[in-house]
């Protein structure tokens, strides 16, 4: 449809149709499904006025749900304008891929763009028009569930992860079937929310916001993405989906946003609830004034955008640009000459958990683990006839993750289907050993799972946290494992030696204790569909591990926030950092650093960093130089390592971080094999924001590191003359 004809729609439409675009809601109100709401219903309207005038519909099951609220609503709607289908489809559809955080780990753009492709395809034959995917707050405390959706607690993860899954998912045209559109949230600074607690403040200086939040959402809209969602807290005293800096200011004018903006659940309700506005009528005004498009399931602007528009205290221009932005959008996913899109039941049947798509899952599951300890103890040989699987994840079918859909652990391989399915031979035993929800006390089953373990060749302990502990709304002020888990751990371990820990979580927990006796730790998160066939394979040595942490894993959760591009201070604490200077910035009780810090993780073989060199030791404005890390494979066998560069700005006008990851490679390396990693670092990667909020750019000293987070194995400087 051409521009002309969209606006002669819009101009023909009555001001409760225009307000009916704007509204978005739940398909339980129209048709029975099984899918988990995260709030309130909105303000209940008649159904039959809903469908006619809604604009857009979330939390729909599968094709022919799809297809039916597009018939209901066409059938009812006079101007036969199509509706936008849209569904949280956050690591994958049907086939489940690791969650976000884990997908973080594997340090694999190409990766992410891999399971993005696979989620694309099952979204579009289950007709969804847009996913609110990706996800990319900058999280860096663990208490906070939701920091499993997002990649990191790094910006420039966080950045390329976000921009790969959009380019992934939308293709290089939207009316196509097969693609999908994007909506980026959660913007902004979600992850940063007061004490870990979801929903909660932010108050962040604009230094901050402009270097650690922004940087992932602007990636992920220069990649294309067509929708963005304000957060649900308040940043700044001001609530996100009420805040003209954020959408105006930022979004709009300097960033050229010209998508469309939809809140999330009830967050123009909300309003209220802040304190920001004084009722739903009051909050409909603040929302549209700030930007704010789409009202998700509240019905606030059906009820009282046209009243508001009549009385003058809305303009209708105002109204007519935010229509404009979806009928845009409509059109441009081809809508009007196909309202069903890409909805297939056949290819539905086709592609869902089709042996190319577990595959991806499987190897994604591999290349997202993280290797935390090994004492000799990994690989297990493949010759073992007694094998103990002990711990209450052992027979667990959820391991999938928080919004993976309804049912998706009948899919699930779980670790006993998954080792007998290549050692086929050997005796497996399992036992629960303790339960793992939070508050648990019984230790009745640790009894005989130490007897599993004293008469097993190897002993599998399968530990972590509940599926539903972790996500959205499930914030945790402890962090260890929760019931009898580690009781039951000590107790197996020392019954067998020979035990190797999988750890299934969705967040970064609390090891210390674990770590001091547990001869192996795989952190396995939540893998996925699967998740034993990956568990299996890298258990036994057929895959190698290469996940590198995402985000560090504390020592205590009292260390939280703890991000590892942490600001110098005046006092910094001297080497050694397992003992405690007074009166420097330290804790008296135990080290500073984390348990184990970002970008760590171990191989089933070694790597050596050979030698760091730079083309130039100097960088002009503009400029660039290469930066080249040799790198070896010391080891007996192939695998793959992360080649991290960072960079320090020891002076500045404004106090600068410690370390700053500036780009990353992965490399497979045979035995004996060396690589030369070229990196080209651009002078713009080393502008920051100064105390007036200008990115500048400073001459001095810059030192260039590879290694990881707080383990920076070789260093060279050049001078930036700018």
């Amino acid at each position: 449809m051409t521009e002309e004809k969209l606006k002669a729609l819009l101009d023909s439409m009555t001001l409760e149709e225009k307000a009916g675009q704007l509204v978005q809601c739940n398909a339980g109100q129209f048709i029975a499904n099984t899918l988990e709401i995260t709030g309130p219903d909105g303000e209940t309207l008649p159904a039959e006025d809903l469908c006619r005038v809604m604009g857009s519909v979330l939390t729909f099951e599968d094709a022919k749900q799809a297809k039916a609220l597009q018939d209901m609503h066409l059938a009812a709607d006079p101007n036969k304008i199509p509706l936008l289908l849209m569904l949280d489809v956050i690591h994958g559809l049907r086939t489940t891929y690791p969650i976000p955080l884990a997908m973080g780990c594997g340090f694999d753009d190409g990766l992410v763009a891999e399971c993005a492709d696979m989620a694309r395809k099952e979204s579009a034959a289950c007709g969804v028009h847009v996913t609110f995917n990706p996800m990319v707050d900058t999280a860096r405390d663990a208490r906070w569930g939701r920091i499993l959706e997002t990649n990191s607690e790094e910006p420039l993860l966080n950045s390329r992860m976000g921009a790969a899954l959009v380019r992934a998912t939308q293709g290089n045209d939207l009316s196509d079937p097969g693609n999908v559109a994007c909506c980026v949230k959660h913007y902004a600074a979600y992850g940063a929310g007061e004490a870990g607690r979801d929903y909660n403040t932010v108050d962040v200086s604009e230094r901050m916001l402009r270097e650690t939040y922004l940087p992932a959402y602007k990636a992920c809209l220069d990649a294309g993405a067509r929708l963005i969602m304000p957060a649900f807290n308040a940043l700044n005293g001001v609530p996100c989906v009420a805040n003209k800096r954020l959408m105006n200011d930022i979004l709009r004018k300097e960033w050229g946003f010209e998508g469309v903006v939809i809140s999330d659940y009830n967050a123009v309700g909300e309003l209220v609830s802040h304190g920001a506005a004084a009722d739903l009528k009051d909050a409909s005004r603040l929302a549209m004034e700030a930007g704010c498009d789409i009202d998700m399931v509240m019905n606030a602007y059906y009820l009282h955008l046209p009243e508001l528009v009549r009385e003058g205290t809305v303009s209708e221009e105002m109204v007519d640009a935010a229509v404009m932005r979806v009928l845009r959008l409509k059109n441009e996913l081809g809508l009007f000459e196909n309202p069903y899109h890409g909805a297939d039941e056949e290819a539905e049947k086709k592609i869902y958990l089709c042996p190319e798509h577990r595959e991806i899952a499987r190897r994604a599951a591999e290349e997202t683990a993280v290797l935390l300890k090994n004492e000799g103890i990994l690989p297990f040989r493949k010759d073992v006839k007694r094998i103990a699987l002990i711990g209450p994840f052992a027979e667990e079918t959820r391991l999938n993750g928080f919004w993976s859909r309804p049912g998706a652990e009948k899919y699930t391989v779980t670790l006993p289907e998954g080792i007998r399915a290549l050692l086929p031979e050997a005796e497996l035993r399992t036992e629960k050993g303790c339960g793992a929800e939070i508050g648990d006390t019984d230790d009745s089953g640790i009894a005989a799972a130490v007897r599993a373990a004293a008469e097993a060749e190897v002993v599998i302990l399968a530990l972590g946290e509940p599926e539903n502990d972790s996500g959205e709304g499930r914030s945790r002020a402890e962090l260890t494992l929760p019931g009898r888990q580690t009781e039951l751990a000590k107790a197996v371990i020392a019954a067998n030696p020979n035990t190797a820990v999988l750890l299934f979580n969705g967040r970064p927990l609390v090891l210390t204790e674990l770590a001091e006796t547990a001869p192996a730790l795989l952190e396995m998160w939540y893998p996925g569909t699967e998740a034993g066939n990956a568990a299996a394979r890298l258990l036994w040595g057929d895959a190698n591990p290469c996940g590198k942490l995402s985000a560090g894993l504390a020592r205590s959760v009292g260390q939280y926030p703890m991000p590892y591009n942490r600001m110098s201070t005046g006092r910094p604490k001297p080497e050694p950092d397992n003992q405690p200077f007074p009166f420097t910035s330290c804790y008296l009780d135990m080290p500073n650093l984390p348990l184990y810090s970002f970008g760590y993780g171990l191989s089933y073989t070694t790597f050596a960093y050979e030698k760091l060199t730079l083309s130039r030791k100097t960088l002009g404005r503009g400029e660039t130089l290469e930066v080249t890390v040799r790198v070896r494979n010391t080891g007996d066998r192939a695998g793959k390592e992360t080649v991290q560069l960072y960079t320090r700005d020891p002076v500045g006008s404004v106090v600068r971080p410690v370390q700053e990851l500036k780009d990353y490679q992965k490399i497979l390396l045979a035995p004996g094999e060396a690589k030369d990693v070229v990196f080209r670092l651009r002078e713009e990667q080393l502008r920051f924001y100064d105390m007036d909020g200008k990115q500048v750019c400073e001459s001095g000293e810059i030192r260039v590191s590879a290694g990881w987070a707080d383990h920076l194995l070789l260093t060279e400087s050049f001078t930036l003359q700018v």
